[in-house]
Parts: C-alpha cells; structure tokens; sequence
C-alpha cells in the first residue's frame, strides 16, 4: 500500500466534522429566507409537527414546520398548493441531510385568512352548517334577549341605545365576553353556551368593525359548532356590513351591524302604538255595528216573543175555544130541533111500543124471581134436614170416616161436626123419584 504524504494528511477530515461544517456553512448562510414552491406531499403528524416538501419543474426540499408554529396557522397546507414559505435551512447532522425549516407559511399570491376562511366554509358547509332548512325563524313578539359581547364595547353600547328608542320593555341580559385576541374563540364559545341556558327569546352575539384579524374569532370553528348546537334562536351581528363571516352563515339570522340587528328583530314602539291606536278605532267602531246590530236583533226577538207569548197564544186559544164552542151549541140545537121535528111520530109510536115491552118483560121477571126463590136449596130441605159438606164441597154422609171434621147447613143454620162412629144400615137409599 502506497503511503500518503503528510500535505494530503493534513487536509483529511472525519465525516461528522464536514457535515458539521456544512450545517454551520448552510444555516449561517441561509437564514430568514422565503422560499416559493408547490406542495408536492404533506403530513400532519400526531405530535403536531407538520411534515411536507415543495418543488418547481426541476427539483424538490424537503420541509417541516414544528408544532409551535403549527398552532399558529390559520389555514391547512394541502397537495398541489402553491405557497410562501419564510424560514431557514437546517442540516440534521447524523444523516448529512439538510430540509427546510418553516416557520411561517402563506398561500403565494393570496392571504393566509382568506385560504383558512374559505377551507373553513366548505368544512363546515359539508356537515350542513349552513343548510336553509335547519334555521329556525326569529320569533315575532320578544320579551327577553341575551347580548353576548364585550361588556364595555361600542357596539353594547349601540344595541342598548336601540333597545331603548324601539322597544324598552324587553328584558335584556348581557353575557360579557372577550371578542378579540387568541383565546377569544374559545371564550365566546363559552358565552355563547351560557346564554342558551338563559330562557331567552333570542340570543344577539356579535362585536364593532374591525381588521380581518380583529374579527377571526367569529371565523373560528369553535364559534361555529356552538352557533350549531344552540336550542335558542340567534343572531349573527359582527362587523360592518361588508364583513361577512362564517357564525354569519351558522347563525339563524345575519345582521349587519349590532345596530341593525336590534332593529331587524325588535318592533318599532311609535309603530306599535301608531297601530294599537289604529286597532282601538276599529275594535270600536266594530263594537258600535255589533251593538247596533245586536239591539236591533233583540227588538226583533221582542216583537216576535210578544207576538208568539204563551199567554198571549192561551187568550187567543180561548176566544177560539169559545167562539168554537158557541157555533157549537147552536149547530146542535139546530139539529135537535131539526131531528126533534121529524122524529115524533117515531117518537110516540116508540113510547107505546116501549110501554108494551116493558110491562111484559116486568112480568116476566117478577115470574123468574118467584121461580128462583122456589128453586132456591134452602127451601126445598125439610125440617130435620141438613146439606153435608167438607172443606166447601157437598158430600154424601157415606164418603165420612170416623174422627174427621165435616158441616152441616140447612136454610138457617151451619154447624161443625166431628164423626165419632160411622155404621151402617140396612134401610135402602131413598130414589130420585122419591125425593
């Protein structure tokens, strides 16, 4: 083996001490710079660091952006996205290998809230958020409101003014809230799922103009999946009326300013009374025609009650009866005379005949009630004779038995009698042609 000579063997170096010397080389050199490229991949690791290259038509860099500054995004980076990224290089030592390090990256040729609000709407358009059928209607007659906002900002001010000049008999509740700043997102979220505890009528959130990034917090999808799960109805009421933003799109309602929306919702006081008064006048002049009209109908009912009165039908009823009764009579009497003319031939000749009849049928009677007093049983039995009977029915005296109870009746007298002895003789029964 050949040996080397000590020129060569003092240019010799390790190869940690040349990448190290490329690091220090590289990351002093290329530091804050802005790199411009298309995202070529992307990953969203679980720890949250961000892990993804870029390239143009000739050559691509590995890139990464650590969770810190992850947090900060206000967009997703997506593939085939052309973007700005503003950072540094970094060499990892062990492998020789050198990526970029972001730490602030922009959609090229549009802002980064722009991207992130339009990711955002088709996000939350996709699980329906913004669907017409779910918004529930404003109700019409509010008696108590929740206004969720800085509690000593302008646009309370503003609202509370309204409430006063249009309708200052609603009972108002303000749910104070930071509405600008990072953690503002989540606060107003918390607000807002307070006020749906209130039993309010209708929930108003919202806040004053300000800078696209004043106003994020109501682009926050925290704001949004709260607007989502309100029971109570709610109003959008952020910004000036060119601001539109995504709880604008959730909510039941979007006002354009906080002024507006009290005036949207609430009903005007000078309108209502000029209304009240206008329903008096016709409520009155109604009651007038129905009262009119009533009296005239009880007049009516009068007339005819008088007219069909039940003493008043019995009086009639009796001078009828009577009239009735007296043509009557007299056609009677003119029958009867008329009938009395021409029955008395008959009417003498039926006396005599009747005469007639009636003393022969008199002496035939006197004849039948001689007969039947001759015929009658007790009559007929001799003296020392009697009729027997048993229990209400006539027996001969052979049918008795010793010890039983029978009577005995002849035209004068009944008597009970008790058999002792019953015997016989021999004297023979008397023939019907001898009794």
């Amino acid at each position: 083996m050949p040996t080397l000579r000590g020129s060569v063997m003092s240019n010799l170096i390790s190869v940690s001490s040349l990448n190290t010397k490329i690091k220090s080389l590289l990351e002093a050199t290329f530091m804050h710079i802005m790199v411009e490229g298309e995202v070529a991949s992307v990953t969203y690791h679980t720890s949250g660091h961000l892990y993804f290259s870029i390239k143009d038509d000739k050559s691509s860099i590995k890139c990464v952006m650590w969770r810190s500054s992850v947090a900060k995004m206000k967009f997703r980076i997506e593939k085939g996205m052309h973007v700005v990224i503003n950072g540094s290089v970094s060499v990892y030592t062990p492998r020789g290998e050198y990526q970029l390090q972001a730490v602030k990256i922009e959609p090229y040729g549009q802002g980064a809230l722009a991207v992130a609000f339009e990711q955002m709407k088709e996000k939350l358009k996709a699980k329906g958020y913004f669907d017409a059928l779910r918004k529930r209607p404003i109700p019409k007659r509010i008696g108590k409101i929740a206004l969720v906002t800085a509690k000593e900002s302008a646009a309370l001010y503003d609202m509370l003014k309204v409430i006063e000049k249009r309708w200052p008999l609603i009972e108002v509740i303000v749910v104070d809230t930071p509405v600008q700043g990072d953690s503002a997102a989540v606060t107003i979220a918390k607000a807002l799922r307070h006020a749906d505890t209130l039993g309010a009528d209708v929930v108003v959130f919202g806040r004053g103009g300000g800078s696209v990034e004043d106003l994020w917090a109501f682009n926050e999808e925290v704001v949004a999946d709260a607007v989502f799960a309100m029971r109570t109805p709610t109003v959008s009421a952020v910004g000036h009326e060119v601001d539109v933003l995504i709880s604008d799109h959730v909510a039941d309602l979007r006002a354009p300013t906080p002024s507006a929306a009290m005036e949207m919702i609430l009903p005007d006081k000078n309108e209502a009374l000029f209304l009240l008064d206008e329903t008096v006048e016709r409520l009155r002049a109604q009651w007038h025609h129905s009262l009119s009209h009533k009296q005239r109908s009880v007049e009516h009912v009068r007339s005819l009650l008088i007219q069909n009165a039940p003493v008043r039908r019995l009086q009639e009823t009796a001078l009828t009866f009577v009239r009735l009764e007296e043509e009557f009579l007299r056609h009677m009497r003119y029958l009867f005379e008329r009938y009395t003319m021409r029955l008395s031939p008959q009417k003498s000749y039926f006396d005599t005949a009747m005469g007639t009849i009636l003393e022969r049928k008199e002496r035939q009677a006197h004849h039948l009630f001689e007969s039947l007093l001759n015929a009658d049983p007790r009559r007929q039995l001799k003296e020392g004779l009697a009729e027997i009977s048993r229990n209400g029915k006539r027996i001969a005296l052979s049918e008795i038995v010793e010890g039983e109870r029978f009577s005995l009746e002849d035209g004068t007298v009944r008597a009970e009698a008790l058999c002792i002895k019953v015997e016989k003789t021999n004297t023979p029964p008397l023939s019907k042609k001898e009794i």
